[in-house]
């Protein structure tokens, strides 16, 4: 199980880290969020973890304000030291509403319901497309043929420095500094390149590895990437996933 920790009190996630590992030795946690800023960005551009666990009071604001800007189908396991805001967290995703601080056996249960929720998702032919899936070597993609005036032309994948959203509009930049157009989502285009070559900066970069020239410590423990290419704004690295770049620049 991957699970997802948004709590902006350090004490309250170790606490939470330490219980669930005691509880579920198995759980991979696969982050552990501050604020509703990184929570959204995170989520934008990361699979979906199997259960989140949500405190409701952060330092920016509600937590309830993540469902308003991006969409989550995992299970909510909501946490506060606060019993008012129970109704409406039954409104969302929510499967339990623990009250801190957070006993063992309270976690025992919410996560005993998870599980019988989840065995019921699971099927036959669920299983069978995820061996299947899992039986196949990944193939990315090496070339885009994209449009240039009235022809279509091929644009190797190595030649690509960045990918980014300009007004509504896809653009992807090469080494010979020519623009194309591409009428796909970022999230599409990221599926189709090798990770291990690009990286999704945030909401609005894919940059590629071969195009980094240096890496700035921005504001609020941020990260800039500078490339060895003028781009048209700063490429910010959240708080969130300035070790997930780290790990992945340095692999």
């Amino acid at each position: 199980m991957k699970a997802l920790i948004i709590e902006d009190e350090v004490m309250a996630a170790k606490t939470l880290k330490k219980l669930l590992l005691e509880v579920s030795p198995g759980v991979e946690i696969v982050g552990v969020l501050e604020s509703i800023e990184d929570s959204v960005d995170w989520i934008a551009i990361h699979p979906m973890p199997d259960l989140m666990f949500m405190d409701i009071h952060l330092a920016d604001g509600s937590s309830f304000a993540i469902f308003e800007k991006v969409n989550i189908t995992c299970p909510v396991i909501f946490t506060t030291a606060y019993d008012e805001y129970a109704l409406k967290a039954f409104e969302v995703n929510s499967i339990d509403y623990l009250l801190k601080p957070i006993s063992k056996e309270a976690l025992e249960h919410a996560l005993n319901k998870f599980y019988s929720l989840s065995e019921k998702r699971v099927n036959v032919g669920q299983l069978d497309k995820l061996m299947s899936q899992l039986g196949e070597k990944k193939r990315y993609r090496s070339c885009f043929l994209l449009p240039e005036r009235d022809k279509l032309v091929p644009v190797l994948v190595n030649s690509i420095v960045y990918i980014f959203i300009d007004a509504k509009t896809v653009k992807i930049v090469t080494t010979s500094g020519k623009v194309y157009y591409m009428n796909h989502t970022l999230d599409d285009i990221m599926s189709e390149l090798d990770p291990w070559v690009f990286f999704r900066a945030n909401r609005q970069f894919i940059v590629s590895r071969d195009s980094i020239k240096d890496v700035s410590v921005w504001f609020g423990n941020k990260l800039a990437i500078n490339l060895n290419v003028e781009v048209p704004e700063k490429i910010i690295v959240s708080k969130a996933r300035v070790s997930e770049f780290k790990n992945w620049f340095t692999d």
